[in-house]
């Protein structure tokens, strides 16, 4: 940096309340008048005003005489403060004339600094505090002096320091050590040339934690030899030097051994002593420290033993966040060392916090292998089941997102390592009815289908607990399950006596017994409490008067005593019948087949009809939100009784019945596999090197001319991008003018154009002007104004710019949400030659939601919660050129920057398709899309459906709209969205 013109720029370090001269500031003869009161508050009031208008700029000369005659002296302890910031803002040195700045200017001597004669009696005001009985008044003006720079002041004041080092209070000791730590730093060898030597001398003898502390910092930064050879004398007490110290130690190691590679031996010892410091800051840097200088194994362990140890005693959320992050990035390079304390990590799962329990499973989840799986499992079982058992407030707050978390886990080691499989299964599936249900019977599904020796164990147990699932899509889950793979006689027939028993007789409708009855139990509760009061007596003798509330007991009817699945369907819920006409169907086709007998089979296939017909009245009579997929139903169930009725229609559908749902739920989940290996490639997979530390890189300018003469290297274009890594400069370029607006017109006298930069929260405009006319246009200023959730921070200022000229000029926009903003504005200038003024409106800068929206992902259920919950929907009917359904997802997906989290087959060729799409702004709030599309023969084969946005705020929804209804129409050649 350059020197500052004046003393006011080099000391202005203090910034005052504006309140403090409240009615304005008094005038330089109020101020000298307010400093001869006795009063102090006057006196501070007054120095404060001078304060303030040195800093903004009054020299006030006479200021000066009045502190040091009226202030310095006081006893006041706020005006001595005072007077400290005052010998920071005042002007120290005598100002030059103009003689002798014109010699300086023409090539003379430079003018040399004259101290002000008035300060040689601050400086005597400053060695009689330093010098002051009172050991907080030396040791206050000791920190004043840290902030002095001038040689001529500190000088004189060297020896008053260098005594303070002895004093007998370590407050005046630990802030004379800083002094001359500043004093030797700025004029080392001039005023205190003996300065290491004096503080090596001093932190020898030393007790105290802050003075020992503050001398070896200096002896850090002044004579780092000083400071090794202190450490080496004294490795066995640096536990005892305090936390300050050992701190100072780590960084002094940090430094040494990246300077010498040579010097570690010396530092190892008080690292790995540092390791076991009471201090959680010690043992994390220390543990820092020892991963960056060294890669050995045994370095290696024991800051990982560090990182848990610290992990399991710390209860500060972010100090747990940051040590996950830490043994995550160890993971990367020395995953081997934290197997080995894969258990200490789990620990962490007693943590009230899901995000924290969340973080530990990821880290967990890459360390798990096949010699410590069946541990990891058998804790998180035991964490599941103490998710059921314990009522505390903390586990309340987790334990449904975190029993989904534990769930999860639990079964990514199961597709793993399938040995686990069955030891967890039976365990999770007793789970089936509390709020992770869905997870655990999609756990289910899966290992039923990958390993069919496990498939016995589970479908008996899946048909004892069936009559407990309480959640109607677990329940159609668990009833699909039991209809595919139900292949034995034994099984089928228990599965469907138990589904048959469940649901009971036809009708699946409410009677009018039973709604009489519902209806008088809910006016009883509505009459709500009765007021009984009654006059007793006590233990005393004396009499009181008690009041008792008595709530009417609502009878149980036997609706409510009914089975779970019963109750769903006459609830309603026509899918869920849809998928029970279906299971048993699948049961009726194959007991022929497994021997079970005609009568038995017939039997079956009787009541199974029965329960379709009772499943189709409840459709057609219930009114529920489902009332749409009446159709959809009764052609399934119809499909369904001709399968049981007609030999023909049987002998078509049957096999496809029976055995291609298990084909297409095999393909699926090998999909979802290859989808989370090909994820697992890509974090696993070591960064590509560009080039290597020792590739030739040829430069053109550093040939010989003969060479140059008639060579020619066609490779100087690919060696230039390998050293540059600018490799994809073409495609950055194109992305930079897609950014580039122009504002007026090319016969406007000022033409104007904008480059938007856009960095999440900030938007900055990078405005090019450019004079069309041949004379000097001044004051020319661009007044912006903007729409929407913007607001300008750095307006424009004005500029004079010369004829046929041009400049930059730059804006500074705060955005705080997605909605879609406009930028808008006018040029405002006054032509120097005819003094006209002149006006030009500049064209609307439209900020596109593209700039805030990135791809994310989550899982079915979290999509499902968010878009149940989410208010705001915004419904766009689709129209298009375009004709294929992959290729419309694949634009839409492309255009508004989303993610697709519904898997499809696009060599699979159909009529209709559903995908939910996901993103995230770089304001936290989430973007939800579901796209339904339908190709429709009688309408020339184009596409038609609708595009439904939901999100939690108006503005996103709006804006994502506007977006596809955009882009919706077709694709655009040449044109990146």
């Amino acid at each position: 940096m350059s020197t500052a013109a004046n003393s006011n720029e080099s000391y202005c370090t203090f910034t005052l309340a504006s309140d403090v001269t409240a009615g304005g500031l008094p005038s330089e003869e109020e101020i000298a008048k307010q400093l001869e009161s006795n009063d102090p508050k006057t006196k501070r009031h007054a120095l404060k005003a001078a304060i303030m208008a040195m800093l903004g700029g009054e020299a006030m000369p006479r200021i000066l005489m009045q502190v040091i005659r009226f202030c310095i002296n006081s006893d006041d302890k706020p005006l001595k403060k005072l007077c400290m910031l005052y010998w920071e803002v005042v002007p120290k040195y005598q100002e030059p004339t103009s003689d002798e700045v014109l010699r300086a200017a023409s090539g003379g001597t430079t003018v040399a600094r004259k101290l002000l004669p008035e300060m040689i009696l601050v400086c005597n005001a400053l060695m009689n505090d330093l010098n002051h009985p009172n050991e907080y008044v030396r040791g206050s003006m000791l920190r004043f002096l840290c902030k002095v720079k001038d040689e001529e002041i500190l000088g004189p004041l060297i020896p008053s320091i260098k005594a303070c080092l002895q004093h007998r209070h370590q407050y005046v000791r630990k802030n004379a050590v800083l002094a001359v730590f500043h004093a030797h730093r700025i004029h080392g060898e001039t005023l205190i040339p003996d300065g290491p030597e004096l503080v090596d001398a001093f932190i020898q003898a030393e007790t105290d934690v802050g003075a020992r502390r503050n001398a070896f910092l200096m002896l850090y930064n002044e004579s780092e030899e000083l400071a090794i050879q202190f450490l080496a004398k004294n490795l066995d007490d640096v536990a005892k030097f305090g936390d300050g110290f050992a701190l100072l130690v780590l960084d002094l190691t940090r430094k040494a051994c990246r300077r010498d590679p040579n010097q570690k031996s010396r530092f190892v010892r008080v690292l790995f002593q540092m390791l076991g410091s009471d201090s959680a800051a010690v043992s994390y840097e220390a543990a820092w420290t020892l991963i960056s200088l060294s890669n050995s194994p045994t370095a290696v362990r024991a800051a990982a033993v560090t990182y848990t140890n610290l992990l399991n005693s710390q209860n500060d959320n972010n100090v747990m966040m940051i040590v996950l992050e830490r043994l995550e990035q160890l993971q990367k390079k020395h995953s081997k060392i934290l197997q080995e304390l894969l258990q200490d990590i789990l620990r962490a799962l007693s943590s009230p916090n899901p995000d924290i329990c969340k973080k530990v499973l990821e880290v967990a989840m890459t360390l798990v292998t096949s010699k410590n799986v069946a541990e990891v499992v058998t804790t998180l079982k035991r964490e599941v089941s103490k998710t059921t058992q314990e009522s505390s407030d903390s586990s309340e707050d987790k334990g449904k997102v975190y029993r989904n978390m534990l769930i999860s886990a639990i079964h990514g080691c199961a597709v793993r390592f399938p040995d686990v499989a069955e030891s967890v299964v039976h365990t999770l599936m007793d789970f089936l009815s509390s709020d992770g249900g869905m997870q655990v019977v999609i756990f289910v599904r899966a290992i039923v289908e990958r390993y069919p020796d496990l498939r016995p164990a589970i479908l008996a147990k899946l048909i004892a607990t069936v009559d407990e699932v309480t959640n109607n899509h677990v329940m159609c889950i668990c009833l699909w399950i039991l209809g595919e793979y139900c292949e034995t006689s034994e099984s089928v027939a228990d599965a469907f006596d138990v589904v048959t028993d469940q649901l009971g007789e036809a009708p699946f409708i409410v009677q009018a017994e039973e709604k009489q009855a519902a209806e008088q139990a809910a006016a009883e509760a509505a009459k709500g409490p009765k007021l009984v009061t009654k006059n007793i007596v006590l233990s005393d003798g004396t009499y009181a008067t008690q009041t008792v509330y008595s709530e009417p007991k609502i009878a149980a009817t036997d609706l409510d005593k009914s089975p779970n699945l019963r109750k769903m369907i006459v609830g309603g819920d026509i899918f869920l019948g849809t998928i029970v006409a279906s299971c048993l169907t699948k049961m009726c086709l194959r007991a022929p087949d497994l021997g079970l007998g005609d009568v038995k089979a017939k039997s079956m296939t009787v009541k199974a009809l029965l329960t379709m017909c009772g499943i189709v009245k409840m459709a057609e009579v219930t009114v529920s939100a489902q009332k749409s997929s009446l159709a959809d139903c009764s052609e399934r169930v119809s499909l369904c009784c001709r399968a049981l009725l007609d030999p023909k229609a049987k002998a078509l559908l049957k096999e496809t019945l029976l055995s291609e749902g298990k084909v297409s739920f095999a393909s699926f989940l090998k999909h979802v596999q290859d989808k989370d290996g090909d994820g697992d490639k890509e974090e696993s997979k070591e960064e590509i090197v560009a080039a290597q530390a020792d590739d030739l890189i040829h430069f053109r300018q550093l040939r010989s001319l003969t060479a140059q003469g008639g060579d020619l290297d066609l490779d100087d274009g690919s060696d230039l991008a390998r050293a540059t890594g600018y490799a994809d400069g073409g495609s950055l370029l194109s992305n930079e003018l897609s950014h580039v607006y122009q504002l007026s017109g090319f016969a406007d006298p000022v033409y104007a154009e904008a480059f938007v930069t856009v960095h999440d929260y900030d938007i900055l405009l990078e405005i090019l002007v450019i004079n069309r006319t041949p004379n000097t246009l001044s004051n020319l200023t661009v007044e912006l104004s903007t729409m929407g959730d913007m607001k300008i921070v750095e307006r424009p200022q004005s500029q004079t710019i010369g004829p046929l000229d041009q400049m930059t000029i730059r804006a500074s926009i705060k955005v705080s949400s997605t909605e879609t903003g406009h930028i808008f504005g006018t040029i405002v200038y006054e032509d120097a030659t005819t003094q006209e003024k002149g006006y030009v409106n500049l064209n609307d800068i439209h900020m596109d939601i593209m700039d805030y929206i990135r791809p994310a992902t989550c899982t079915d259920e979290v999509f499902r919660s968010m878009w149940a919950e989410f208010e705001w929907e915004n419904k766009v009917a689709i129209s298009t050129s375009i004709k294929d359904l992959v290729e419309f997802l694949d634009h839409i997906v492309t255009s508004t920057n989303m993610s697709c989290l519904t898997p499809h087959d696009r060599n699979e060729k159909g009529s209709f398709l559903a995908a939910n799409l996901y993103a995230k702004s770089v304001f936290g709030e989430d973007a939800l899309v579901n796209v339904s599309v339908e190709k429709k023969d009688d309408n020339d084969g184009k596409l038609a459906g609708y595009i439904r946005i939901r999100s939690k705020t108006q503005g996103i929804a709006l804006s994502l709209g506007d977006r596809i209804t955009s882009v919706q129409r077709g694709l655009q050649p040449n044109k990146k969205q």
